[in-house]
Formats: structure tokens, sequence, C-alpha cells
């Protein structure tokens, strides 16, 4: 496997390893394509995209994308069932509203769905928490609690719970160590800054 180019972001990093060669892919929250370009260019992968905001949609559109303007929040009904092998939502869980009903939809949609987010069990976000009384910034995600869209903190242990709860099996993870990809065992909810995770319908 080749190596990933330095602008890709950490996570997005790890989620182009997961992903294997000539898949169908669908990316939601997009952004500028960062992802989506590089998956087509090196591993012939069958990629679109849906982004909500306008400069992401026209950066997409200038490196020659497919991708569409939407909101996540209107769900993804105009996707039959298994129109792709792989969803990605990459550092979106946290500001979408409803993020069981896109799961749900992304598995629908998805025969696989690949889940990356700032993970605020964080030993130095608990102590800050302690500390200062103050809700602290995830270390990969800082942005304050009070600035558009709002974030919704979760943790890995979170997320694991409502996977499991759900009906849903994680197949494969990933976790990174601010910016890293670490070799995380044990702890990984005290350790690690973000998880990366690939996610099945049991």
């Amino acid at each position: 496997m080749e190596d990933q180019p330095v602008s890709l972001r950490p996570d997005l990093q790890v989620i182009a390893e997961f992903i294997p060669d000539a898949a169908r892919l669908l990316d939601l929250g997009c952004g500028d394509g960062a992802l989506l370009d590089h998956l087509v260019r090196h591993k012939g992968v069958k990629g679109r995209g849906i982004e909500l905001s306008e400069e992401g949609v026209l950066a997409c559109v200038r490196r020659g994308l497919s991708v569409r303007q939407g909101d996540l929040s209107e769900g993804l009904h105009d996707y039959p069932d298994h129109s792709f092998d792989y969803v990605v939502l990459s550092q979106t869980l946290p500001f979408v509203d409803d993020p069981a009903h896109t799961l749900r939809e992304m598995l629908r949609v998805g025969q696989r769905a690949v889940v990356s987010f700032p993970n605020w069990g964080y030993w130095r976000c608990r102590l800050e928490l302690l500390l200062t009384g103050r809700i602290p910034l995830a270390p990969d995600l800082p942005q304050p609690w009070h600035v558009a869209p709002r974030w919704q903190a979760v943790t890995i242990t979170d997320f694991a719970m409502f996977c499991r709860a759900s009906g849903i099996a994680i197949t494969r993870q990933a976790y990174l160590a601010r910016g890293r990809r670490a070799r995380i065992f044990k702890f990984t909810n005290l350790m690690s800054t973000t998880g990366v995770f690939v996610l099945e319908r049991m």
C-alpha cells in the first residue's frame, strides 16, 4: 500500500487505509473533498459526496468530484439500499442532530460505515473539567461550545455502548493521540484523542 499524502488529516489517513481499491463510496460532510480526491486518484474508488457548505461544494467541483449540496439532517432517502460499499462520516458525528438515525441510514445505503470523531473521554479533557469546571475543547476538534454548528460531546465508551445497544458491530478500529496513530490496546477511552471505526450491521 502506498504512503498517504501528508496533506490528508490524520483521521482521513486512517480512513483511506480502511477503504479497499475500487470501492463504491459516499462521503458525508466531505468538506473540500480531500479524502474523496485521494481515494479516486490512488485507489480507483467510485466516490460521491454530500456537503452542506457552498465553499466546500465548490472546492470539490474544482477537483472534478461528484458532490451535491445537502444537509445530513434531511437523511439519505434519495439513495436505495446497499447503493455503496462504504459510507464515511469523518469528524461530523458530534454535529449531527440525530446521530442514531444518521448511522442507521449509513448502514442502510452502505454495506459498511466508517466513522471518526474526537473523544471527550481523553484524560486531559477529564482533568480540565475537574480542575476548571468548564467544558473542555476536544484536542482534535478545538471549537468552543457556543460556536455554530453546535456539537454534542461524545466519548469512545459512549459510542461503543450505543453500537452494542443498536445491533451495530465494530469490525475495525484505530486510535489517534494528538494527531498521531497510536497503538492503544487498553484504556482507549482514556488515552485516545480521536477514534476511527468501521461498522456493520449485526
